[in-house]
């Protein structure tokens, strides 16, 4: 297991709990499913305006912030152009694959009606 980096946002944390500090990463309404677009294959912010759920834009550039804030995304140029930035996981982002997946199986198991589009990772 990969030994947790210090952080400059400890301060925020509401409890040394792994599961809580997770959560106030990635637990509210959309956070995850950004990081779930990335693993598909998205990578602008018109791309992740596209996706099924219709994430408003101001929520949209709060949750690529915090997950900027976080290490969990790093931006990088598109075409060669510093003005035309796209989003991509870090390696501390790409290791929420597994959580991802298991939350994706979950939903197939047990919300009927429900469907993959992609596989994750």
């Amino acid at each position: 297991m990969p030994k947790a980096q210090p952080s400059s946002t400890l301060e925020a944390r509401r409890s040394p709990c792994p599961v809580a500090c997770l959560l106030d990463m990635v637990g509210d309404r959309w956070t995850l499913l950004v990081i779930r677009d990335l693993f598909l294959g998205r990578s602008r912010f018109k791309d992740f305006i596209g996706s099924p759920e219709g994430i408003p834009t101001n929520i949209l550039s709060e949750r690529l912030e915090r997950l900027l804030r976080h290490g969990l995304v790093e931006q990088i140029p598109v075409d060669n152009s510093p003005k035309r930035l796209a989003y991509r996981l870090t390696k501390k982002g790409k290791s929420l694959g597994p959580v991802l997946e298991t939350m994706r199986d979950w939903g197939l198991a047990w919300e009927p009606g429900t469907r993959a589009l992609q596989s994750i990772g």
